[in-house]
C-alpha cells in the first residue's frame, strides 16, 4: 500500500527551490489506521499517490489536550502551549475572570453567549489569546515576502489587513457582529466573513458538512490564478463526521476530503504536473477514539462551588463571588482552576489540590490527573502525573482511594524519543512506562513528559489537568458529549497519534518521534526562512 519506513534521507535529489510552492493540507482528526484502510480500498487515490511519492508517518504526536484549538496553534507556531498560550477548548481567563468557550457544542455556545463565543473564536483567539511572542508561519513568511494564503482555519494570524465582507445578505447579517478587521495571510478566506477577493465560493458561514467544499473551491481558484506560494488548506469536516459516527465513519469522510484535495490538485493540471511546481504536506491535528460514556465533572464537583459558564452564578445556584473552582471540559481532557488559590496560604492551597486530586481520580472514567509543583516564588519545580490505585471507583467520587504518582522535570539522565532529557522519580506503572538503557518509553502515552510539562507550564492552563479513560468523555457546559461517536483530547495514543504525509519537502534529519509542531519548521525551511 505505502512505504511506512522512516525517512532519514532527503525526499528529492535536490533541495527544494525557493520558488516551489507548498500546500499544507490539514485534514482534521485524520486517523492513521482508517487512512490506511481507505487507501487500501481505493477510496483516497490522491492521498495514496502522495504517500507513494513521499513518505508517510503513522504516529505524528498531537499536543495535550489533543483538541483542535491547542493543536492548530501548535501547527502554525511550531510550539506547544507553554509558548503559544492556547490551553484548551474551554478554559478560564484568570485576568478577565471568565470562561473562554471556543464552541464545544451549540448548547455550550448558547450558555456562554453566542456573541461572546463567536468573538472569542473569530477575533480573540488570534488577536489576544495566541501569544504575541510566538510568531505564526504566516507572519514569518509574510515578513519574508512569501505569498501566503489560507482557507478557514482557527489560526490565521498574519501581516495583512482584511475587512469583513458585506457582499451578500448572509454576510451583511453577520457583519452586525463581525465588524472589525483582522490580520491574516495575504489571501484569507474565513467562512465567508473574510475574503481577500471574489472567488464565487460560498461556505454558508462555515457550517459543518460544507466547509471542505468551500476550501476545495477556494484552493482551486488560488491554484488556477497563481495567487500563493504557501497555502494552508484546511479540510475540517472529517472531524465532524467522526464525532457523529465514530472513527469508523472516517472511511467515508476521508474519501470526501481526498476529493477536495484532488479538486485543488486537478486545478494545477493533475498530480504529476502539480508536483512539478508544488510540494505537499498532509497532516492530522489529532486523531479520535470511540466514546460510550460521559463524565459531568462540573455537576459532580458542584458542592465545591463551581462557577457556572456565563459567570452569573455557581452550578449550585449561589452568587458568583462564592465560586471556588472553575471547571473546563475539553472533550476527553479537562482542567480545574482553584479560584481562591491566590488568597489562600500556600500550605492550604496544596492541601486543597491534594483533596481535589483524590476526588477526581475516584471518578469512573478519569484515568490521570496532572499538576505542577512550584517553589515559593512560583517557579515550576516538577510535574506530577497521578493515577488512582483502582481499589475505589465511583461515579460520584465519594471514595478515598490512594493514588500512585510519577514525578518528573526537565534535565537529567533519562532521554525520551525526541531526545529531551528528564529526571523521573516515582511509579512508572502510572503510565505503563519503562526505562531501558536510560530511554523513557510509554507506548500508550506518546511523548508524554514533554506534552504534559508544556500543558502544565502554560500560563492559561488550570491548576489540575485530567485525562479520560478509554470510552469516556467530559460533557461540555451544554451537557453534550459524543456518546456513540468519537472524540479526542486525552493523553492516550488513540487520541493523539495522527497521520503525516510529506511529499517534496526536504528534511535535514527525521526525528525518531514526529510531532505536529515539527511541521511549521518544515514550512519555513522550505522557503529558506
Amino acid at each position: 500500500m505505502c512505504n511506512e519506513e522512516r525517512a532519514t534521507t532527503p525526499l528529492s535529489p535536490s533541495r527544494s527551490a525557493p520558488h516551489r510552492k507548498l500546500v499544507l493540507c490539514v485534514i482534521d482528526a485524520l486517523a492513521p489506521s482508517v487512512l490506511e484502510r481507505t487507501v487500501a480500498a481505493g477510496g483516497a487515490p490522491t492521498l495514496a499517490a502522495l504517500m507513494e511519492r513521499g513518505f508517510y508517518v503513522p504516529d505524528c504526536v498531537a499536543a495535550f489536550p489533543s483538541v483542535t484549538p491547542v493543536c492548530a496553534a501548535s501547527i502554525v507556531t511550531g510550539a506547544w502551549q507553554d509558548r503559544h498560550g492556547i490551553a484548551g477548548m474551554n478554559w478560564y481567563h484568570r485576568d478577565e475572570r471568565r470562561y473562554v468557550e471556543y464552541g464545544s457544542s451549540f448548547r455550550a455556545s448558547q450558555r456562554a453567549g453566542l456573541a461572546r463565543q463567536l468573538t472569542d473564536t473569530v477575533y480573540n483567539m488570534n488577536r489576544t489569546h495566541l501569544s504575541r511572542e510566538t510568531q505564526t508561519v504566516f507572519e514569518l513568511l509574510d515578513d519574508a515576502d512569501v505569498r501566503t494564503a489560507g482557507t478557514t482555519y482557527l489560526m490565521y494570524r498574519g501581516r495583512h489587513r482584511h475587512e469583513p465582507q458585506r457582499d451578500t445578505a448572509l454576510t451583511r447579517l453577520a457583519s452586525t457582529l463581525f465588524r472589525h478587521p483582522v490580520m491574516g495571510p495575504r489571501e484569507l478566506f474565513y467562512a465567508d466573513i473574510f475574503a481577500s477577493r471574489r472567488t464565487g465560493c460560498r461556505s454558508t458561514l462555515g457550517m459543518p458538512g460544507v466547509r471542505d467544499q468551500h476550501s476545495g473551491c477556494v484552493g482551486a481558484h488560488l491554484v488556477e490564478n497563481d495567487l500563493f506560494d504557501f497555502l494552508l488548506l484546511s479540510l475540517p469536516d472529517n472531524d465532524w463526521h467522526s464525532h457523529r459516527n465514530g472513527p469508523e465513519g472516517q472511511l467515508r469522510s476521508i474519501s470526501l476530503a481526498d476529493g477536495q484535495l484532488t479538486r485543488v490538485i486537478d486545478a494545477g493540471g493533475g498530480i504529476d504536473r502539480f508536483l512539478e511546481d508544488h510540494a505537499v504536506l498532509v497532516m492530522a491535528d489529532h486523531s479520535q477514539a470511540p466514546v460510550s460514556e460521559a463524565i459531568s465533572l462540573q455537576n459532580v464537583l458542584a458542592d465545591l462551588d463551581v462557577l457556572a459558564l456565563g459567570g452569573r452564578r455557581t452550578v449550585a445556584g449561589d452568587a458568583p463571588e462564592r465560586a471556588r473552582l472553575a471547571v473546563c471540559p475539553s472533550q476527553r481532557a479537562a482542567m480545574v482552576y482553584m479560584l481562591d488559590e491566590q488568597d489562600a496560604e500556600r500550605e492550604r492551597a496544596v492541601r486543597k489540590r491534594a483533596e481535589l486530586v483524590c476526588r477526581t481520580l475516584d471518578l469512573e472514567g478519569v484515568e490521570l490527573a496532572m499538576w505542577m509543583v512550584s517553589d515559593a516564588d512560583g517557579t515550576p519545580v516538577e510535574g506530577v502525573i497521578a493515577r488512582g490505585d483502582g481499589t475505589v471507583t465511583t461515579r460520584k467520587g465519594t471514595g478515598a482511594g490512594a493514588t500512585r504518582e510519577l514525578r518528573f522535570r526537565p534535565g537529567g539522565d533519562v532521554v525520551d524519543a525526541r531526545g529531551r532529557s528528564w529526571s523521573v522519580d516515582g511509579d512508572l506503572s502510572v503510565l505503563g512506562a519503562a526505562i531501558h538503557d536510560d530511554r523513557f518509553v510509554a507506548p500508550d502515552y506518546p511523548d508524554v513528559l514533554d506534552r504534559v510539562w508544556s500543558a502544565l507550564a502554560c500560563s492559561s492552563s488550570g491548576d489540575l489537568l485530567l485525562s479520560a479513560a478509554p470510552g469516556f468523555e467530559f460533557a461540555d457546559w451544554g451537557g453534550q458529549a459524543h456518546i456513540g461517536g468519537g472524540s479526542h483530547g486525552s493523553l492516550r495514543a488513540e487520541d493523539s497519534l495522527g497521520a503525516l504525509i510529506v511529499c517534496g519537502v526536504e528534511t535535514d534529519s527525521a526525528p525518531e518521534q514526529w510531532a505536529i509542531r515539527d511541521v511549521a519548521g518544515l514550512v519555513t525551511s522550505h522557503f529558506g526562512v
